[in-house]
């Protein structure tokens, strides 16, 4: 308790040395955008704070563009650790020596994020896995951080007055359930558990998700079966392993869209990282870290609003929005029925240029999405970050579909709420 306190104060004066620092250089002449001295501020924060930039890139329901477009450069903003803390935290967390469980692990990272590194490795019993060890001190930085996040964004808000955002204590509420999960790796443990027997219970044998070795899994370690093969968005290498690359789409997006309401949670992060052509032409499902969750009448909203789009039935959709979403005020239906139809009427119009360019599309994706929740909002609206991920999920498959040059309607899309 002592060691964690002393922790805690350290972070917290580590803290204030950051927003100091940034104070100084402000008065000093360097104002770039709020934006920017936003996502600047919080590179020099560390973990927490690039996490937080993160959610913020990935959450257009919640944030201004400006704000999305800026915090997308924290998505690679991480440090790699040395192997020597890797292996310490192997031998901490596995209780005894690695020889007993590892023939080798490479020591250079496959991967370094926030919250964790990875590293390629074989097993003494032959099978090739990934090994996701969580970086020091992660959880209690988490825990200070978020406390001091209430002052920190206040004093921001002050700095920012245009940064439009959802209630604070929200906010931050969803940060700390979704962070501090992503930290336990039993869970994403558990995760990947869920979606295999989800798999098993429909009989899908064309999509697949890692083995987990639980002899060398804790909260801190995650040893998984590893797969190759290439990103969703290579069509050549999809083309090399599959004989149907429609067929082959088809299946990842039944198999996503079913586990929405067969699986207690949602895979909620399959960009073409996460989501791969294996080389044998199964479709791989990896990192449960993020997931989200839906209750059963966001699932039947969901159903209903995908059933209105595919009829054009503008007021069935505005009822559908409002049970999906936050409502505070009466809601004029006939009004938001018209704004949808006129909304959905400049969709049509809508054509990405250069669907191989996924920053170009990223920005056309986040702009259509931010009129949407403006639109919401000018009727009382306020979506939830589960929608937004869902919404993301969504726009994820639609690039995989416009790289692979196949035709889909509203009532091809409804098939799979079906």
């Amino acid at each position: 308790m002592l060691i964690t306190g002393i922790k805690s104060s350290l972070r917290v004066a580590q803290t204030a040395r950051v927003l100091s620092k940034t104070g100084i250089s402000w008065l000093s002449g360097h104002r770039p955008s709020n934006a920017r001295l936003l996502r600047e501020i919080f590179e020099d924060l560390g973990a927490t704070y690039i996490k937080l930039g993160q959610f913020i890139a990935s959450s257009p329901t919640l944030f201004p563009q400006e704000y999305i477009d800026e915090f997308q450069k924290c998505l690679d903003k991480t440090e790699t650790l040395p192997f020597s803390y890797i292996e310490s935290v192997l031998k901490k967390e596995l209780k005894q020596p690695l020889s007993n469980i590892y023939a080798s692990i490479d020591s250079t990272p496959l991967a370094s994020a926030s919250i964790a590194q990875v590293h390629a490795a074989t097993l003494i019993t032959g099978e090739d896995v990934v090994i996701k060890v969580q970086k020091p001190g992660v959880e209690n930085v988490i825990h200070t951080d978020l406390n001091m996040i209430h002052i920190t964004m206040k004093i921001l808000e002050k700095l920012t007055p245009h940064l439009e955002m959802a209630s604070l204590a929200d906010i931050v509420g969803e940060i700390q359930s979704s962070m501090l999960e992503e930290c336990d790796f039993i869970k994403e443990a558990k995760n990947i558990a869920d979606f295999k027997r989800f798999l098993r219970k429909t009989g899908n044998t064309m999509v697949i998700a890692p083995d987990v070795y639980h002899h060398a899994t804790t909260t801190k370690v995650l040893t998984m079966e590893r797969f190759y093969g290439a990103p969703m968005t290579n069509l050549e290498a999809i083309k090399q392993y599959s004989d149907t690359p429609e067929l082959t789409l088809h299946v990842a997006m039944n198999t996503w869209f079913a586990s929405l309401h067969q699986c207690e949670s949602f895979h909620a992060d399959v960009h073409a990282g996460n989501l791969m052509i294996l080389t044998d032409g199964r479709i791989g499902f990896i990192d449960f870290g993020i997931v989200g969750r839906l209750t059963p009448g966001t699932w039947q909203a969901l159903s209903d609003f995908g059933q209105a789009l595919a009829t054009g039935d503008f007021e069935k959709m505005a009822d559908a929005m409002m049970i999906v979403g936050i409502t505070k005020k009466k809601v004029d239906t006939d009004k938001l029925s018209q704004d949808l139809q006129d909304f959905m009427r400049r969709m049509d119009g809508f054509q990405a240029i250069n669907y191989l360019d996924m920053s170009e599309t990223d920005d056309d994706v986040n702009k259509i999405m931010t009129d949407f929740v403006k639109m919401a909002k000018r009727h009382g609206i306020q979506f939830p970050r589960q929608f937004g991920l869902l919404i993301k999920q969504l726009l994820y498959f639609d690039r995989y579909r416009k790289v692979m040059s196949i035709e889909m309607d509203a009532n091809d899309y409804l098939e799979f709420l079906q």
